[in-house]
């Protein structure tokens, strides 16, 4: 054998390995990408439509969730007595 033949085996195997080496990256690469998309498609498909705004809001509040000592309480809250003033 020559030594330009085992230089040759030498640079052969080093370049096998990194080669391998190279590919399993490519690999993990690839399935981090996929991941990423997996996400990316689960995050917008989790988002609301986008927001329109309403003309009115009719509708938008069922009245069996809103009760008159609701009213009362808002109503002080908004309208304060003239003794604060």
């Amino acid at each position: 054998i020559t030594g330009r033949w085992i230089l040759f085996e030498e640079t052969h195997m080093i370049d096998h390995a990194s080669l391998d080496t190279m590919l399993r990256r490519v690999d993990v690469l690839s399935r981090e990408v996929e991941q990423l998309r997996r996400d990316l498609l689960r995050g917008v498909a989790a988002q609301p439509a986008t927001l329109q705004p309403k003309p009115s809001l009719f509708g938008s509040v069922r009245a069996g969730d809103i009760t008159a000592e609701m009213i009362d309480e808002a109503q002080r809250d908004l309208f304060r007595s003239l003794e604060d003033l």
